[in-house]
């Protein structure tokens, strides 16, 4: 098992009731971080070879990627790993340096996720020299690489320097695919082939951008109380467009 120091709040959607008087109701899904649901690709090849290994440099490795790269769901894979006593799982946003002895508990590892997010310096750099000391193993994640941290202390910048960073790259088709699939199958939506393969076609390239799509079609399909057509997934294509870049591998097609 993982223990869990900090619990990472997932945000819930508040959907309006619609002209039809139908309500859409808002679904806490939790996130399938299982071994079965990770989908392995060219793109977290290298990540799970590091994964593999038995040590690493200084005893840290960062992962980083996008959202919905798959990072975390390696981070709480590794962790799991632990045996039935377990690694310690925190949320960088709730380090702090109080909590550094409890995580030192336990000698299997320390999991952080969204490292890059710690509010207080002095409270990662405590840890890492701590965990180094105590021969802990910490694996972080983080959106950005450690180079491009907002760090202020030397300190904790000459031990980010020192750790190696892997970097989870950009899906290729067959994972987009794989995860429209998934997502559509895990709030059972079915969406005919030909309105799948036009989507996939247009979405931007991104596994964050698949998840969005796939909640906002949920939405759209409830609300409407029907079959999601093409002119549904148009609609969502559009309403996303206002916050996705105009041009470049991300944007939405036409």
């Amino acid at each position: 098992m993982v223990q869990v120091l900090m619990q990472k709040r997932h945000e819930q959607a508040a959907f309006a009731a619609t002209g039809a008087g139908q309500l859409a109701l808002p679904l806490d899904r939790a996130e399938d971080f299982t071994r079965a649901g990770f989908i392995c690709a060219p793109s977290n090849l290298e990540a799970r070879a590091w994964l593999g290994h038995e040590r690493w440099p200084e005893g840290r490795l960062v992962l980083w990627g996008d959202g919905g790269s798959g990072k975390t769901h390696l981070l709480r894979l590794w962790a799991a790993r632990g045996g039935a006593g377990g690694m310690m799982l925190c949320e960088g946003p709730a380090l702090s340096q109080g909590d550094v002895p409890a995580l030192l508990d336990n000698p299997c590892g320390i999991a952080l996720d969204d490292a890059d997010r710690v509010p207080c310096e002095r409270a990662l750099l405590h840890l890492l020299n701590a965990a180094r000391e105590a021969a802990v193993p910490v694996l972080m994640a983080a959106r950005l690489p450690p180079a491009r941290w907002p760090v202020v202390l030397p300190d904790l910048q000459s031990r980010l320097r020192a750790t190696v960073a892997v970097g989870l790259g950009r899906p290729d088709e067959s994972l987009l695919r794989a995860l429209l699939m998934r997502h559509l199958a895990e709030r059972q939506i079915v969406v005919a082939q030909p309105v799948m393969e036009w989507l996939l076609r247009r979405l931007p390239r991104s596994p964050d951008s698949v998840r969005e799509a796939v909640m906002r079609l949920d939405r759209a399909g409830l609300e409407a109380g029907g079959r999601i057509t093409r002119a549904m997934a148009q609609d969502v294509l559009d309403s996303m467009a206002e916050t996705m870049p105009p041009s470049g591998p991300d944007a939405i097609s036409p």
